[in-house]
């Protein structure tokens, strides 16, 4: 795709994210999620905007609040929807930023993901 230049902002494109960034939003994947107990409608829309502002650490936060280990329940499909649309595009800007294939930077992603509910840090 070719873009000009003076164009970038007007069809939204930004720059990719810093290091430092990408490092913030890997710690907030190794997190527990943080629900709101809100109705599915609303978060659908918070969930939706964030994705969309393009800040990784916003993308993030939805793909750890939307994130099932294998032992909890199924999610309904607007959930899986929106979870994949936030893991697709964290995948992305990693694998880009860091030079790696897209299937590196899942398994990275998944990782950190993982690391909330490893049985090290389950509270008695």
């Amino acid at each position: 795709m070719r873009i000009p230049l003076l164009k970038t902002e007007n069809v939204g494109l930004r720059r990719l994210s810093e290091r430092s960034v990408v490092t913030k939003a890997m710690e907030t994947l190794r997190r527990r999620a943080q629900v709101k107990r809100t109705m599915w409608s609303r978060r659908s829309q918070e969930y939706n905007t964030k994705i969309n502002s393009g800040d990784l650490i916003s993308i993030a936060e939805v793909t750890r609040d939307l994130f099932r280990p294998h032992r909890q329940a199924e999610q309904s499909y607007s959930e899986r929807q929106l979870y994949e649309a936030a893991l697709d595009r964290i995948v992305q800007e990693i694998a880009v930023i860091h030079g790696i294939s897209e299937e590196s930077a899942l398994k990275r992603i998944e990782n950190n993901l993982q690391r909330a509910y490893a049985p090290s840090e389950v509270m008695a």
